[in-house]
């Protein structure tokens, strides 16, 4: 939990960088959070008003750890535009997401050093 209240208080900072474990962390709580949003809205009926604004009050945060991510190994924040291109997009990020830290680069030191 700790990772995702970091990512929460750094919610608008693209600078910097940001290790797989705190990238995937948040997604794992996000993937939680929207399943336990989901199974209420479908027992109690209230339609899907609960997860959309979840998922709007979520998707700073979820760009700016992105491109934090991507700053780790060395790429732009704005390669997570590629994720707009139908399956490949998504693979390809999805290959940046889980590769591993660069040494220290333009957008800082390596966070796994310290």
């Amino acid at each position: 939990m700790e990772w995702y209240v970091k990512v929460l208080k750094n919610y608008a900072v693209f600078e910097g960088r940001a290790t797989r474990k705190e990238y995937w962390m948040f997604v794992l709580v996000n993937v939680i959070i929207s399943i336990v949003f989901g199974i209420v809205e479908g027992l109690f009926g209230v339609g899907t008003w609960l997860s959309t604004l979840y998922s709007l009050a979520i998707i700073v945060p979820s760009l700016a750890v992105g491109a934090r991510r991507l700053h780790d190994i060395g790429r732009s924040g704005w390669w997570q535009l590629i994720g707009l291109v139908p399956i490949v997009g998504a693979i390809i990020l999805l290959i940046f997401y889980c590769t591993d830290s660069v040494e220290d680069n333009a957008y800082g030191p390596n966070p796994k050093a310290t």
